[in-house]
């Protein structure tokens, strides 16, 4: 019967694949299409009438109409949307609100999910990724087989009682028909805990028994459960544990630094990794060929695509290029609209690209200083608030610093590392540590939710170096004065490495 209902989906997927083969065949027509549907069906909302969405023709139009926007400039339409208020940026009212860690100072963004861009992009991205893996992988199991999948939470916010605020993936879980729920584990209602210490340990051991071919999640959070299935099953591998495991997707951070930890979970030749670019603002791409580690856009699935050079990051009116105009190999920052209503909006992620037929993107990074190793997402925003806080708390002065991220390492947690040169030492460095680190805790909800009882990441490491190190630093490299400044943040290890060296600490 497994094997029967495998062969069944796998008949559809095949069906799904054909509409993926001709947006692949017709990238500017779809795209155009997806314009142009996107704009009639919201020239009624207020921010249509105010952007003459009625009159718009082409791409060029929409361009010359709607200048480029960031959460803050959207952010005072989206709160009158989430107190109820209807065809405000999209035409309706829209219940749900995806919460995402800010990346402009505010502690989190809330993200509007309507019912389009629930079921024709972040549903329809799911099934299409299955397309790909099963045209990748003919022989693939996954509905004869159980699927986990570690999703988020769900909740009622009482600032907003007019609709309800979630992770996207909670939401997916929440929504998921009934016949998705037949292949589906944990319970819905595990699936969606708040709190994740208690839900990995329940997930952990009620998950023994069941007969899993393929898990998905965030590596941070899959890493840690992981370790707790091994440890609770008293299994050394996981295959004993679940031996038709076939697959693991994945998205959310760069999975490159993660991929020796999970190779030792997943010890085998006929075991895939895929990897999905799957954000609260929507499911934009996915790996198409299991051999080649860049990512497909998904062209057809309500999100018109923009693209802005590195040349134009800083400008005041920046001007984006469609999808025709992109080179291979730059930087773009990615500009999206939605049906779900975020108009020309910039994600502050950067892409790019390593093929033009079709058009496929690798994750490049971000426009501003971050580091992002473990779904955290830290701005220098974030990092510039915490010093500032914790100095005024403790009667100390940073003259600089600099973070990068502590990686998994040989059952060992992650976490940040931080050297800073202080002006005027507070009385206890081991002090200024323990209240930077629930500082930056206060500012990124992601970072706090990681550090939760100290479950995906230790609290931060910190270092001293004496007055004068940095600027030190950059003269022996060659790079002192002018625009030259210590990077504050990085999301590999290349800077702090360099300093503990120069320094004369080793951690």
């Amino acid at each position: 019967m497994r094997t029967l209902v495998n062969k069944i989906f796998s008949k559809y997927l095949e069906f799904r694949m054909e509409a993926n083969r001709n947006f692949m065949a017709s990238p500017h027509e779809t795209q155009r299409r997806v314009l142009m549907d996107l704009l009639e069906a919201n020239a009624d909302t207020e921010w249509g009438r105010q952007h003459d969405f009625a009159r718009i023709k082409s791409p060029a139009d929409y361009a010359r109409k709607v200048p480029i926007q960031t959460y803050l400039s959207l952010q005072p339409y989206i709160e009158r949307m989430m107190r109820g208020e209807s065809d405000v940026l999209v035409a309706g009212f829209v219940e749900w609100f995806a919460k995402s860690s800010g990346t402009t100072g505010a502690v989190s963004k809330y993200l509007p999910v309507t019912q389009d861009s629930l079921m024709q992009n972040h549903v329809k991205g799911s099934w299409d990724t299955l397309a790909f893996l099963y045209d990748n992988n003919p022989n693939c199991n996954v509905f004869a087989h159980k699927n986990l999948v570690m999703g988020g939470t769900f909740y009622p916010d009482d600032n907003y009682p007019a609709v309800t605020i979630c992770d996207i993936s909670a939401l997916l879980v929440r929504q998921m028909p009934l016949v998705g729920r037949l292949f589906y584990v944990p319970d819905p209602r595990v699936a969606t805990l708040r709190n994740w210490e208690e839900k990995i340990v329940m997930m952990s051991e009620m998950l023994l028994e069941e007969d899993i071919s393929m898990i998905g999640g965030v590596p941070t959070w899959t890493h840690i459960f992981l370790q707790n299935v091994l440890q609770a099953s008293g299994k050394n591998n996981i295959f004993d544990i679940w031996p038709n495991l076939e697959n693991y997707i994945h998205g959310g951070v760069n999975f490159e630094p993660h991929r020796k930890q999970f190779d030792q979970y997943f010890s085998s030749k006929k075991f895939y990794y895929q990897e999905i670019y799957n954000a609260s603002e929507g499911f934009f791409s996915t790996q198409n060929d299991l051999q080649d580690n860049s990512m497909l856009l998904l062209l057809d699935s309500g999100t018109y695509f923009e693209f802005l050079p590195k040349s134009e990051w800083d400008m005041e009116n920046p001007r984006a290029i469609p999808l025709q105009e992109v080179e291979l190999g730059q930087d773009y920052a990615i500009v999206i609209t939605t049906n779900a209503g975020l108009w020309r909006y910039t994600l502050g992620d950067t892409v790019q690209f390593t093929s033009l037929n079709p058009f496929k993107i690798k994750v490049s990074g971000r426009t501003s200083l971050y580091v992002n190793a473990f779904g955290e997402d830290v701005i220098i925003s974030n990092t510039d608030s915490a010093i500032t806080q914790t100095c005024h708390e403790l009667g100390a002065q940073v003259s600089d610093y600099t973070m990068a991220p502590v990686y998994f390492n040989q059952g060992k947690k992650g976490g940040h590392e931080w050297i800073v040169e202080f002006q005027k030492e507070p009385p206890c460095i081991e002090t200024f540590a323990e209240q930077l680190d629930k500082n930056l805790q206060k500012v990124n909800s992601n970072y706090e939710q990681k550090r939760f009882n100290s479950m995906a990441l230790d609290r931060l490491q910190l270092h001293t170096v004496p007055t004068g190190t940095f600027a030190d630093w950059l003269r022996a490299k060659g790079k002192y004065g002018g625009q030259h400044k210590v990077p504050r943040l990085s999301n590999n290890r290349k800077y702090v490495e360099e300093i503990l060296e120069f320094s004369g600490i080793f951690a």
